[in-house]
C-alpha cells in the first residue's frame, strides 16, 4: 500500500489510493464537446453503417480483378437473383434507421455526472463488495492475507477492466440469444415467415447494404428489442452502448458484405461471418445458421449449424444415390 492507505480494509471500509484513470476512459461529461453522449449513441451506429456499406459498395463496383478471388459469388449474381433493387434496400434502411433513432431519443436516459468522485465511491463499494467474497471463498485469515496484498489492484482491475468487458460480453450474448430464438420462429412458423421475414431473403445473394433490408416489425423485434433487452440486463453505460453498437452494427454488415476476406478482422474474432451467414441465404442452409450477429454457440449446441464441408458432404451423397 501506501502512505495514504496503510491497509486496504480497515473496519468495514476500504482504503484506496487515488483513482488512475485508464487510457481509453474521459472525464469529460461528453466524448464530444457541444454533442451529448446519447446522441453518439444514437448516431454513430447509423454513421458506422453507411460508411461500411459505402466501403463494400465501391469494393463491389472497382472492377479490381484481385478481389475476384474473395466473392462468395460472382458479382453478376446480385443482379440476377435477388429479388429486390438496391434503391428498395437503400429506402427500406432509411427507413429502419429512423424508426430506430426515434426509439432511441424516446429510450436513453440522460447519463449520470462524470466525475472523479463518483468513480471513487463506486470503486469503494466494489471494493466492499470484493472483502466480503474473497473472505467467503476463503476464510477470514487467508482472505486478509489475499485482500491486503492483492486487494487494491483486484479493485482497480475489476471497476476499469473486468466487469465493463464482462458486461460487453455478456450484452452480446444475450442479444445472440434472442435473434437466435426469433431468428429460427421467423422460419419455423410458416406465417411470420411468408409475411415478415422472406422480405429478408429477397436477398439470395446478401450485399453489405442489405444488412438492415428487413421488414419493419422485423428489425423492431429482432434487433431494436434485442438491443434494450440487453442493455437493460447488463446494465450499459452510455459509452460502452456506444462502443456495443457500433461494433455490432459494423458486424451485421460484414456478415453480409458477400466477401470472405482473409484480411479482415470481423471475420477472424468469430466463426459467424460473411461466409457463415451466406450459407443461411441460399436454398441448401436456410433451415441452419440461424446464429446472429456474435457468435455460433447455438447454432452448435442445437444442431442448426451448416458449414461448406456439409454441403460437399451433402451434394457427393446425392451423387451416389
Amino acid at each position: 500500500m501506501n502512505s495514504t492507505c496503510p491497509f486496504f480494509v480497515i473496519g468495514k471500509t476500504v482504503c484506496l489510493s487515488p483513482v488512475r484513470i485508464p487510457f481509453y476512459f474521459s472525464l469529460h461529461q461528453n466524448i464530444f464537446d457541444d454533442i451529448p453522449d446519447t446522441y453518439v449513441a444514437l448516431g454513430a451506429p447509423v454513421l458506422a453503417f453507411w460508411l461500411m456499406s459505402l466501403m463494400f459498395y465501391c469494393l463491389d463496383i472497382s472492377g479490381w480483378r484481385w478481389l475476384e478471388k474473395y466473392r462468395i459469388h460472382e458479382s453478376e449474381e446480385v443482379k440476377s437473383k435477388n429479388l429486390a433493387t438496391l434503391w428498395e434496400v437503400a429506402r427500406a434502411v432509411i427507413f429502419q434507421n429512423v424508426m430506430q433513432t426515434l426509439i432511441g431519443f424516446a429510450w436513453l436516459a440522460e447519463p449520470p455526472v462524470i466525475s472523479v468522485a463518483r468513480c471513487q465511491s463506486e470503486m469503494e463499494g466494489l471494493g466492499r463488495t470484493l472483502v466480503l467474497v474473497v473472505r467467503g471463498l476463503f476464510g477470514e485469515e487467508t482472505g486478509m492475507k489475499i485482500l491486503e496484498q492483492w486487494g487494491p489492484g483486484m479493485t482497480h482491475w475489476l471497476y476499469w477492466w473486468g466487469i465493463p468487458a464482462a458486461q460487453i460480453f455478456f450484452a452480446m450474448f444475450t442479444v445472440d440469444t434472442w435473434q437466435y430464438f426469433i431468428h429460427r420462429l421467423m422460419h419455423t412458423n410458416q406465417y411470420l415467415y411468408r409475411k415478415v421475414h422472406s422480405v429478408h431473403h429477397k436477398l439470395y445473394v446478401p450485399y453489405a447494404l442489405g444488412a438492415l433490408y428487413n421488414h419493419p416489425f422485423e428489425a423492431l423485434l429482432m434487433d431494436t428489442l434485442g438491443i434494450i433487452i440487453a442493455e437493460q440486463v447488463t446494465h450499459l453505460s452510455i459509452r460502452q452502448a456506444i462502443f456495443f453498437l457500433v461494433y455490432g452494427t459494423c458486424k451485421g454488415v460484414d456478415d453480409h458484405c458477400g466477401y470472405n476476406l482473409p484480411f479482415d478482422p470481423f471475420q477472424l474474432i468469430s466463426g459467424s461471418n460473411s461466409d457463415y451467414h451466406d450459407i443461411h441465404h441460399q436454398a441448401v442452409g436456410i433451415k441452419s445458421n440461424f446464429s446472429q450477429p456474435y457468435f455460433i454457440h447455438w447454432d452448435i449446441l442445437l444442431g442448426t449449424r451448416m458449414t461448406r464441408e456439409d454441403i460437399q458432404k451433402r451434394g457427393q451423397k446425392v451423387k451416389t444415390t
